[in-house]
């Protein structure tokens, strides 16, 4: 069985979750799924990748989003959504929030259970990855196992 540690930032969606349970053909997968809730810290990063998007009024114009301990709700929903998805996919599927320093826990969780992989599902941050500032890049650096980037599908 192939043990993937899948970070998310938002719910996935059914082509997101073909895409990570068939990256190994009919081999069995489990997943352990950390989702990161979005907040205010990140908020100047995507209205730059908007411009760099050219979608420049959504630049300007930022939905609004819980934020701190608001944000745990709905991003709850979403992790829970996304391991009834993956588990109606065939696949097993455990999964938390992160609540703090994402990369140090992504590299126990590795440790801890044996993963083969790591899986990097978010959308489009240009301006991270030209610097090498997002989770993927980061990530290399800190687990000892394949990391792989994946863009995640709009609604």
């Amino acid at each position: 069985m192939i043990t993937t540690v899948l970070m998310i930032e938002k719910a996935m969606v059914p082509t997101d979750v073909e895409m990570v349970t068939t990256l190994h053909g009919d081999e069995p997968q489990s997943f352990v799924v950390l989702m990161q809730p979005r907040g205010e810290q990140d908020q100047l990063l995507r209205a730059l990748d908007d411009v760099a998007l050219g979608e420049f009024g959504d630049a300007v114009r930022e939905p609004e989003e819980p934020e701190g301990e608001d944000a745990l709700p709905p991003a709850r929903r979403g992790l829970d959504h996304s391991l009834a998805a993956l588990r109606a996919a065939g696949a097993d599927a455990v999964g938390q929030l992160i609540e703090d320093h994402p990369l140090e826990l992504l590299a126990s969780v590795v440790e801890r259970t044996g993963a083969d992989e790591v899986v990097v599902l978010t959308a489009p941050h240009y301006v991270e990855e030209l610097f090498h500032r997002d989770w993927a890049s980061r990530a290399r650096h800190q687990v000892g196992v394949p990391v792989l980037k994946l863009f995640a599908h709009g609604e």
